[in-house]
């Protein structure tokens, strides 16, 4: 009996080694997961963008009245601030990668599609708050203008989260082609 009680704790500091060396990298996906998750966080998000621009486009030509165009175009926008906000809370959710500077990998991505959320909902509202009259398509080119300069403000700066593992990473796995 005395024997049984001995070996349980000889076996904790083993135990207690195995978690803390398990717990190193806890909370922290390898490169190829984190890629893959972003990877498929965005390209819903990439095919939104691409209808917004390709519907914000047709609304500029189409022959609407500006009360329908002014309609259309606050809920592309919608839409596409939506798309950034899904987008940007998945990244999120995604964590940080296991790599040396992934908090700033990652707070980076998670940045800048808030700062695209926020042009376009911005743009939004600009948009919807204009009065239909003569200068409406003026006042509409004006604010996607402002949301272009915007949405280019808040690119991600790569060139300060150069991480080799990442950069491999985002090169080979399948949900990034």
């Amino acid at each position: 009996m005395l024997h049984g009680m001995r070996t349980p704790r000889a076996v904790l500091p083993a135990v207690l080694l195995v978690l803390a060396l398990a717990g190193c990298g806890a909370g922290r996906p390898a490169p190829q997961i984190w890629a893959a998750d972003v990877c498929d966080a965005l390209s819903p998000w990439r095919d939104e963008i691409d209808s917004l621009a390709s519907g914000t486009q047709q609304q500029m030509t189409a022959k609407t009245t500006p009360a329908q165009a002014k309609e259309n175009l606050v809920r592309l926008l919608g839409g596409a601030e939506q798309a950034s906000e899904d987008a940007r809370a998945l990244v999120e959710k995604a964590g940080v990668p296991d790599v040396d500077e992934g908090t700033a990998v990652a707070d980076g991505f998670v940045g800048s599609l808030a700062g695209v959320r926020d042009a376009y909902g911005k743009a939004k509202r600009t948009i919807d708050g204009l009065d239909t009259g003569p200068a409406f398509y003026d006042s509409v080119q004006v604010a996607v203008e402002t949301l272009n300069k915007e949405y280019d403000a808040s690119a991600l700066d790569t060139s300060k989260l150069d991480s080799p593992e990442l950069t491999r990473a985002f090169d080979e796995v399948p949900e990034c082609r």
